[in-house]
């Protein structure tokens, strides 16, 4: 198999990243005029400063605190007390060895076997794992699946990831709402105080059509962010523990007995080490590649 760069990857991944944040801003910023045309079109010279200075400040959020947002909508708790003992010093030597400081680490209760890693930089990072994975993998699967978390850390992953996830939740929150006012008439009470005439039209279409495909957008931009950086933690995980088969045997276990049914958002879907939900349209733009592929490539390392 031929040798992965890994800077050249973290290179691309920023790069990648740049682009595919500004194809959410500029989404989000579409919505919020659409917004402010509909409920203030009066105020509409002031939507295009408004609508900077609300994005400008939104992902300043959720660069400090997008963590927190995602540890708490997945009912992450503090690993802490002896029974998860193993699960910290097994975080640490991972870290210690790849170089970063050691994340923080949580645990969500769930019987399915999954993990995340999120925060801002590897100063700033949190670890996650269910108690499914804890329980059903043995020491070196477990060390495997970990060290691809650690991965995501170390690769400068988290951030944009986390960014993604809170900025897609906005995305589809501004969408419902846009579609939930042209359901109830604040589309007619606008047209009947507006003397815009095409143009007002127009604006109204696009938003609508907008806030149609703003989700699905989304959705795309999480599959564009997950596919390339999964495939490179597996081989970091790999770099890092030197035994491929931890890892994939992780992977084929998982594939056998998940059952994609935990209670998360699809929004944050694309943090975790396999899809938490399943649904008939992951073949169209599903944030994991697949597994089998997966296991595939570790075992031809």
């Amino acid at each position: 198999m031929e040798r992965i760069s890994f800077r050249d990857e973290m290179a691309r991944n920023r790069r990648n990243s740049l682009l595919l944040a500004a194809s959410v801003s500029a989404i989000l910023f579409a919505l919020v005029y659409t917004l402010v045309y509909i409920f203030a079109p009066e105020y509409v010279v002031l939507a295009i400063p408004l609508s900077v200075i609300l994005i400008i400040l939104y992902a300043y959020g959720s660069y400090r605190y997008g963590d927190s947002v995602v540890l708490t909508a997945t009912n992450a708790r503090p690993a802490e007390g002896r029974q998860y003992q193993h699960l910290r010093d097994t975080v640490e030597g991972l870290s210690i060895a790849t170089g970063i400081p050691p994340p923080r680490v949580y645990v969500v209760e769930s019987g399915e076997m999954n993990a995340f890693a999120t925060g801002r930089d590897p100063e700033h990072a949190s670890v996650a794992v269910t108690t499914g994975l804890l329980r059903e993998l043995d020491r070196l699967e477990l060390e495997g699946v970990l060290a691809h978390e650690i991965s995501h850390i170390r690769n400068r992953d988290i951030l944009f990831m986390t960014l993604v996830a809170v900025l897609v939740g906005l995305a589809a929150i501004l969408s419902h709402i846009i579609l939930r006012s042209y359901r109830y008439g604040a589309l007619r009470k606008g047209r009947r105080e507006r003397r815009g005439g095409g143009i007002a039209l127009l604006v109204l279409v696009v938003g609508f059509v907008l806030a149609i495909f703003a989700p699905i957008v989304a959705r795309l931009v999480q599959f564009a962010v997950s596919r390339r950086r999964e495939y490179l933690a597996d081989a970091s995980a790999v770099e890092l523990t030197r035994y491929p088969d931890g890892l994939a045997s992780a992977l084929e276990r998982i594939m056998k007995r998940n059952r994609g049914e935990m209670d998360v958002s699809e929004a944050m879907s694309h943090l975790f080490f396999v899809d938490p939900n399943r649904s008939p349209l992951d073949s169209l733009y599903a944030t994991h590649p697949p597994m089998e592929e997966r296991i595939s490539r570790l075992r031809a390392m």
